[in-house]
Order: structure tokens, then C-alpha cells, then sequence
């Protein structure tokens, strides 16, 4: 009786972990069947192109005929022969190298001012955030290339005060920086990041720094920068990421004029691709664009450890 029992129990207890499976089977089908159009939209437009792009960079590819397979001429051509590569790279390492820091700079700044208890704060947070919404948009290129032209608002102004105006685009001297200023300017998401991290710093931190004798600026050294370095290093890798990709208002505002001194990367590679039509060569740079930018950030990511502080580790990371 005690066996029959037992044997009972068992096979109920079988059962109800079949039904379990079952109803866990039914439950994982239907989150699939769920993100299935985001599924199906990332394999086919997303990482179908992928992959077409890396195997068209090893062919010679201008849409009216099929590809021809020719191996890595195409990267050897770029690396050999191509000096407008080499111009380009380097005028986006000067971009780079110029308005990461300035936005990061700025933003922090800004971030730091907006970080206080003052009454309609949220107005000109919301005031100063609003240019990166629109960033990067034809209209606002529209409107940069207008105040910054020979005959545009900044020189009106500057007429006022009876001082000669310059032309800011179209001197090679000064039209990169108009565009690190623009990119500077679209500093609203990067604030946004650098606010929210301040509010998760402790404030005793700062209360017992204050009773101990520590001015502001000390204050600001040794609490609210190693505090808000993994923000800061959050921020420098999308600030390098972003700005490597930069390409509307280099096209909008100076078509890579003057003299080529706004000829960024990715501009470049658009003509390769859409006025010459060298898809092939186009997917070739695409890929080493992408190879710079991986390299760059893992360089960040093993410097990182000697200057980004997590609370947790008690130290730099490890």
C-alpha cells in the first residue's frame, strides 16, 4: 500500500513538471513570436548589410555590374596609393582630437551649474538639452552655414561693433573649427549623462570634506571627478564614436572645403560610395573606419584602469 502510495506521489509529481515544461515551452514560443518583426527587421536590415558590405569590400563593385571578386586590393589601394584617405583620416583625428574634449569640458560644466536646487531649474535644463534633439539635422547645418558665412549673422554682429568680418568658411583656417563648434554646441545628451551622475554622488561626501577644511576646488578634485569618472569615460567613448562618424555638416556646410580642410571620413567614404560609385572600395573604407574606432576604444578601455574610480573596488579598476 505504502509502494502504491508512492509510486502515486511520483507520477504526479512527473506530471506536473511535464505541465510546467510545457506551459514554460508555450511561454518562451509566444516572447519569441513577440520579437519576431524586430527579429526579422535586424537580420534583414541590419545584419544582412553587414555582412554584404565586408564581403563587397573585397570586390570591385559600382551597382550598374556584378561584383568582381579581387581580394584585398582594395584595402592595399587604400593604404598605398590613396592619399585622399590620409587626408581625410587625419582631418577627422583633428576633429576628434578637438571636440571630444571641448564637449566633454562644456557639458561637465554645464552639468554642474544645472546640478543646484535653484527655482526653474528644469526650464533651462530643458532650454539647454533642446539642441542635441535637433542635432545633426539638415536645418541646423542649414542654419550654422547662414551665421557663419561671409555674409552671415556672426559678421553682422561683429560689423556692429565695427569689426572686419571673416569668412569663417570659407578660409581653410577657420572652418574645421566652426564645425567642432557646432558639434560642441549639440552638447545637451552628454549634460544629461554628466547631471545624472552627479545626483548619485553622495552628498556626505562633500559635508564631511567641507567640515575637514577642503575648499571647493579640492573638493572638486578629489571627490567630484574620481566619483564621476565612469560617467566621464562613458561619455569619451560615445564622444570618440560619435565624432569619427561626423558627416552632415561637414556636407552641408563646406562640402569638405575649403582646400579639403573639412574633408572628414565619412564624407569620403559617401563620394566613394554615391558619386563615383565604388561600392566596393566604399565598403572597404566602412570596414577600416570600423577597425579605427574598435582600436581606439579598446586603447580607452585598457587605459581606463588607471583613472576610472568605481566606489565598489575602492580604487581605479582593476
Amino acid at each position: 500500500m505504502v509502494a502504491e502510495t508512492k509510486t502515486t506521489a511520483e507520477a504526479e509529481k512527473t506530471r506536473r513538471a511535464v505541465r510546467k515544461r510545457a506551459k514554460t515551452g508555450d511561454t518562451h514560443l509566444a516572447g519569441y513570436i513577440f520579437i519576431s518583426p524586430w527579429l526579422i527587421g535586424f537580420l534583414l536590415l541590419t545584419l544582412w548589410p553587414i555582412a554584404q558590405s565586408f564581403y563587397l569590400s573585397f570586390t570591385d563593385y559600382s551597382l550598374l555590374e556584378d561584383p568582381v571578386w579581387v581580394g584585398t586590393e582594395n584595402y592595399v589601394n587604400i593604404f598605398t596609393n590613396d592619399s585622399t584617405f590620409t587626408k581625410s583620416l587625419g582631418v577627422t583625428f583633428l576633429f576628434v582630437l578637438f571636440s571630444v574634449p571641448l564637449k566633454l569640458f562644456f557639458s561637465l560644466l554645464v552639468a554642474m551649474a544645472l546640478n543646484q536646487k535653484l527655482k526653474g531649474m528644469n526650464l533651462y535644463r530643458t532650454a539647454i538639452y533642446f539642441p542635441s534633439l535637433i542635432g545633426g539635422s539638415i536645418a541646423v547645418a542649414a542654419l550654422w552655414r547662414n551665421m557663419f558665412g561671409l555674409d552671415g549673422y556672426i559678421n553682422q554682429v561683429l560689423a556692429w561693433f565695427g569689426i572686419q568680418g571673416v569668412g569663417w568658411i570659407s578660409n581653410p583656417d577657420t572652418s574645421l573649427g566652426t564645425l567642432i563648434l557646432l558639434n560642441t554646441w549639440q552638447f545637451g545628451s552628454t549634460m544629461v549623462i554628466f547631471l545624472a551622475g552627479l545626483k548619485q554622488i553622495p552628498q556626505e561626501l562633500y559635508e564631511s570634506a567641507a567640515v575637514d577644511g577642503a575648499a571647493k576646488i579640492r573638493r572638486f578634485i578629489s571627490i567630484t571627478l574620481p566619483m564621476l569618472s565612469p560617467v566621464m569615460f562613458f561619455n569619451l567613448i560615445l564622444g570618440v564614436i560619435g565624432s569619427f562618424q561626423t558627416f552632415t555638416s561637414a556636407f552641408i556646410i563646406t562640402k569638405g572645403g575649403p582646400v579639403n580642410s573639412t574633408y572628414v571620413y565619412a564624407l569620403y567614404l559617401y563620394e566613394k560610395a554615391f558619386k563615383h560609385y565604388q561600392m566596393g572600395y566604399a565598403s572597404a573604407l566602412a570596414w577600416i573606419l570600423l577597425a579605427i574606432v574598435a582600436l581606439l576604444t579598446i586603447v580607452n578601455f585598457a587605459a581606463s584602469r588607471y583613472w576610472v574610480f568605481y566606489e565598489s573596488e575602492g580604487g581605479g579598476t582593476k
